[in-house]
């Protein structure tokens, strides 16, 4: 039995091998490309492995695959036996059994049609009268033909989230994953083969990527959560979804292209958050005064970071306890509203301070092993959001916060992993997470969410899916967030994007660079300022009104248009513009101090046939496409925002 699964440009054959143990991958790429043998097929013969080991298996038990990886692994081996077929709501499920372990596998499959990603899920169904250990929970599993392949994946740390990097495998594996709890910023939970096969994992919690080049020289990618799962007799255990994406040019476009599809229209308001201009230093007075200056240059949306909440004045107390300092909060929120501009606040929902009063209330709500004292990082505890009664108390506190206050906009952080948390409870956790997000957006649709784990900790597509934007970085200087925006751009669409404008120096590269230059990188996504502007001279604040004026120009280009990652410059293509954004990291090309010519940037992907900027220069396609953009660097001219549009034809 063969079924081919049509996405929008590609397709995804799978097939049940003649015994029924097993489904294998027959093909994968462009509409057509399974009209042909199977390029995984394999034809020769088999010595010292089994069958499974050889064949490109979609999914199989340890027992059936003992030697060349399983991605199910109970405490005693499994073997599957096909049991059925089923399309229903878009969904192919192909279910498989075993009777001894008293376990149903059901393989699910959902093509985006919109898009070319291909989404796998299983579900596992105990049918025995025992409780059932799952070990090691895979997603799924895919073989590539693809030797000697040369793996992408984002890697790094705190504050250095996002690091583009490449290794090419002949032999043996690779693995990246996080047992913090949550993604981590460590790795992300994306993965690039040759930059035509990716695997991306929507799940908040631990997990694991792992890429093996195969004896049979096919090379295998794995994805899953982290376990022990425990499975109930009669139970259904459903395991996160990961997508799988095919770019015949690249990944990049498609997994934006996914992003947008997953993503709920909201328009993206220009931010100003207070953090680092006040810290934990929250006095209504000078909230006030920097949200006059915010409205006066353009923004669009005042958010109050930590410290606005009773007993918060460092990071040792509060949190917990979510009720304003101050009694004229309330007032406070109106009067910023009065200025014109939309009001958000910062929470932290899973974490708590030992100073609390919920801590001293419920210190049974902490993970902690018995007879020991729970670990604090930050000067934190982490909550077991999986207890019913914790979950309860943060939507309640959530809908109070929304409710007495016209809020319009949450910012949810997470400063530390989890510890003392065995690994069975992280699904509980996660799946109250995803649950608290859900209500938010079913119960408050006008309050947009931006997901943070003291950076870019949380950014898988779980998370993405629910919420409007995310911060990616804590590390807000500019060289350094520029090559964290460019590996971020790889995994997610700029519309999730949030980057600010700040006066912090680097902290890995440490060459200053102009308010201009600060301005174009947060364009790059959506648009927030998080310097003290108080201190900003006159010429700068009318610059940076300037500058937001650009970015709301272009705004839409930059959210919803084709995105080419370029050197040092980003192009964002709609039908009507085509908008670049381009900065200088190098030596400058000397014009016109010397002889010398000016920089260029090579466009791509043109649909018109000639383009026109704001100066009335004309460019063949050809010539921006082969030539290059001109741009003059100077070293008071270190970023620029070029708009292009079609000419009449």
């Amino acid at each position: 039995m063969t079924w081919t699964l049509r996405m929008a440009t590609t397709s995804y054959t799978v097939a049940v091998e003649p015994g029924g143990r097993w489904a294998e991958l027959v093909a994968w790429g462009p509409h057509g490309v399974e009209a042909g043998p199977s390029p995984l097929k394999n034809l020769g013969e088999i010595h010292f492995i089994t069958e499974a080991d050889a064949a490109p298996v979609e999914y199989v038990p340890r027992g059936q695959r003992p030697f060349t990886g399983a991605d199910l692994e109970l405490p005693g081996d499994s073997w599957f036996t096909f049991d059925g077929c089923a399309e229903s709501g878009g969904v192919l499920r192909l279910a498989f059994a075993d009777e001894v372990a008293g376990l149903r596998a059901v393989l699910c499959y959902r093509p985006e049609t919109a898009v070319d990603v291909l989404s796998r899920w299983v579900e596992l169904t105990n049918t025995s009268d025992q409780a059932l250990h799952l070990d090691r929970i895979g997603s799924a599993g895919v073989c590539l033909p693809a030797g000697n392949p040369r793996l992408s994946f984002l890697h790094g740390e705190w504050a250095r989230e996002f690091q583009l990097d490449h290794v090419t495998l002949p032999a043996g594996g690779f693995r990246i994953g996080s047992s913090y709890g949550v993604p981590g910023h460590n790795y992300a939970p994306w993965l690039s083969v040759d930059d035509t096969w990716g695997v991306s994992l929507a799940w908040s919690g631990s997990w694991e990527i792992t890429a093996e080049v195969e004896p049979s020289g096919l090379t295998r990618v794995r994805a899953g959560m982290l376990g022990p799962v425990v499975v109930q007799p009669g139970e259904t255990f459903t395991t996160p979804e990961v997508a799988l994406a095919y770019g015949v040019d690249g990944l990049a476009q498609v997994w934006h292209a996914y992003d947008r599809l997953r993503s709920r229209p909201a328009r993206k308001p220009v931010l100003y958050n207070s953090w680092e201009a006040t810290g934990f230093e929250v006095s209504l007075p000078k909230q006030r005064e920097l949200a006059a200056v915010a409205a006066e240059i353009g923004v669009e949306l005042f958010v109050v970071d930590d410290g606005w909440f009773v007993g918060r004045h460092d990071d040792t107390g509060g949190l917990g306890d979510w009720y304003p300092e101050s009694p004229d909060f309330g007032a406070f929120v109106d009067d910023v509203r009065g200025m014109g501009l939309e009001f958000g606040l910062w929470v932290e929902p899973e974490c708590v301070s030992p100073k609390s009063q919920l801590y001293a209330e419920h210190p049974d709500w902490v993970y902690r092993l018995p007879g020991r004292e729970p670990t604090l990082i930050r000067n934190q505890l982490l909550l077991n959001l999986g207890l019913p009664e914790v979950y309860e108390f943060v939507v309640s506190t959530l809908d109070r916060l929304l409710t007495d206050y016209r809020i319009s906009y949450l910012k949810w952080d997470m400063n530390r992993p989890a510890t003392e948390r065995a690994g069975s409870l992280d699904n509980a956790h996660v799946r109250n997470y995803w649950r608290v997000l859900d209500h938010l957006r079913s119960k408050h649709p006008h309050v947009l969410v931006e997901g943070c784990a003291g950076g870019g900790g949380r950014t898988d597509l779980a998370t993405t899916g629910r919420v409007d934007v995310v911060w990616p970085s804590d590390n807000t200087a500019p060289l350094d967030r520029l090559q964290i925006q460019h590996g971020f751009l790889h995994m997610h669409a700029p519309h999730l994007m949030s980057s600010w404008v700040t006066d912090a120096p680097g902290m890995f590269d440490v060459r200053p660079r102009s308010l201009k230059f600060r301005f174009v990188l947060a364009m790059a996504g959506v648009l927030g300022i998080g310097a003290d502007v108080r201190h900003w001279s006159q010429d700068e604040r009318e610059e940076a009104a300037v500058l937001i004026k650009r970015y709301k120009d272009i705004r839409e280009v930059i959210h919803s248009g084709e995105v080419h990652l370029l050197n040092d410059a980003i192009q964002y293509s709609a039908p009507d513009r085509v908008a670049v954004l381009a900065w200088n990291t190098g030596t400058l090309t000397g014009v016109p101090t010397v002889p010398g010519r000016s920089s260029r940037v090579k466009l791509r992907g043109l649909a018109a046939q000639s383009y026109v900027d704001e100066d009335g220069e004309v460019y063949s396609a050809a010539h921006l496409v082969h030539v290059g953009l001109p741009l003059s660097w100077s070293p008071v001219n270190d970023a620029e925002v070029v708009v292009l549009r079609p000419t009449a034809s």
